[in-house]
């Protein structure tokens, strides 16, 4: 044999023992576990940041930003569970990009609430970073073996997603946030194609993508865990003391936890029990592990939106309510709820009409809410929450607890 021939084989036998194994249990690593804390004070500093912005008057652009800000963490917690749901998070080298990750993680939410000002250059390039050094070391350790195409794939979208990435940050204004949401979208989009087609790369089948279905659906519901104890960190940094002298905020601090156990069983019942059987029945479980993600952005920017209200109605229990404080109050539930039903017409084909109700019954409850103090809206949102709950469980007397057929 050729030395060049062996090389060729020694260099695909080491990329092949990076590679998670067929049939292998996939349980959430440590290393996994530990990525994911980052994300409770990304997520955090994201809702302190909404919260600081809403006095100002740009409400519409704000929420944009908001939302840019979201998809951005999202984006890179996707790529790097995608990673470690692909290839063995025992290995060094995979240890040395989730390492990375963190890292970047991390810079971009101590930037994130200058993202838009002085420190636009710090948040994309931290994030540009994670992504291109990511692409850069899986192509190089991955020579050789067939998994390298795709490798070399996902790093030519997030090279083209660089460009306005980088230019945006050197910009302002909304120049800045034009070209960081055309570079979001390139990602997106490259996600939903999954990362394909690039002119030497042939487009895998979804049915013959490697992934691991239900190590996926765990992810994503430790995902939403995170998103809540986000939630449960910003109403717990409040004063304390301020519960035990004043009483409208101890009912608010009570009725904000309330609705963060709410919250959690609504998304609990029944698609994120089932999620994890869905997803390994499915023909195509790579289809639904990129619809999922864009039902858990949703979600999670509710959650986001929830959190920023508990902290005004901790803080102001009894005064007077305005239009962007009401819009985080009961809007947050509402885009929450939202992407629960889209969440469970993935899982289970069809629309939860609980769930949708709820929703109305929020929205059309809202021109009166203005009249009511934040303490009495974040009950009626708990209310609303709990109906649903208590639906759920009447409904679930009785029924045998079998997974439904998986989508297509």
């Amino acid at each position: 044999m050729e030395p060049a021939e062996t090389g060729e084989l020694m260099a695909a036998s080491r990329a092949e023992a990076l590679l998670r194994k067929p049939g292998e249990p996939r349980g959430t690593s440590y290393l996994e576990l530990f990525f994911d804390l980052v994300f409770v004070f990304a997520l955090t500093q994201l809702s302190l940041w909404l919260l600081d912005e809403l006095a100002s008057p740009r409400h519409i652009v704000l929420v944009a930003q908001a939302l840019l800000l979201l998809l951005t963490l999202m984006m890179l917690w996707f790529a790097t569970a995608w990673l470690t749901n692909l290839f063995d998070p025992r290995r060094a080298e995979i240890q040395l990009v989730v390492a990375g990750a963190m890292f970047g993680v991390l810079v971009m939410a101590v930037s994130l609430p200058e993202a838009f000002g002085s420190r636009g250059l710090v948040f994309a390039g931290a994030y540009v970073a994670v992504h291109i050094g990511r692409g850069l070391v899986l192509v190089s350790v991955l020579r050789g073996h067939e998994a390298q195409r795709r490798s070399v794939g996902a790093l030519v979208w997030f090279g083209l997603s660089a460009v306005p990435w980088i230019i945006g940050a050197t910009a302002a204004g909304l120049t800045r946030m034009a070209l960081w949401t055309l570079a979001i979208a390139i990602e997106y989009t490259a996600v939903m194609l999954l990362f394909a087609p690039v002119p030497w790369i042939h487009r895998p089948r979804l049915t013959r993508w490697p992934i691991a279905p239900e190590h996926m659906a765990e992810r994503y519901r430790q995902f939403f865990l995170i998103a809540l104890g986000e939630l449960i960190a910003v109403t717990g940094t409040s004063d304390g003391a301020h519960y035990l002298k004043n009483f409208g905020a101890s009912v608010a601090f009570f009725m904000s936890f309330a609705t963060t156990v709410l919250v959690w069983l609504t998304y609990l019942y029944r698609a994120g029990e089932l999620m994890p059987a869905v997803f390994a029945a499915a023909p195509a479980p790579a289809r639904l592990v990129r619809r999922a993600l864009l039902a858990h952005v949703i979600m999670v920017a509710g959650i986001v939106a929830t959190d920023a209200g508990f902290e005004l109605v901790i803080a102001h229990p009894l005064r007077h309510i305005d239009l962007p404080w009401l819009c985080l109050v009961v809007g947050g539930p509402v885009v929450f709820l939202a992407g629960r039903v889209l969440f469970g017409q993935m899982i289970f084909a069809r629309v939860s009409k609980s769930r949708v109700v709820g929703a109305l019954m929020l929205v059309g409850a809202s021109p009166a809410m203005m009249f009511l103090p934040p303490l009495a809206i974040t009950t009626v949102v708990a209310l609303v929450l709990a109906g649903i709950v208590t639906y759920d469980t009447v409904l679930a007397r009785g029924r045998t607890p079998t997974p439904p057929s998986p989508p297509g």
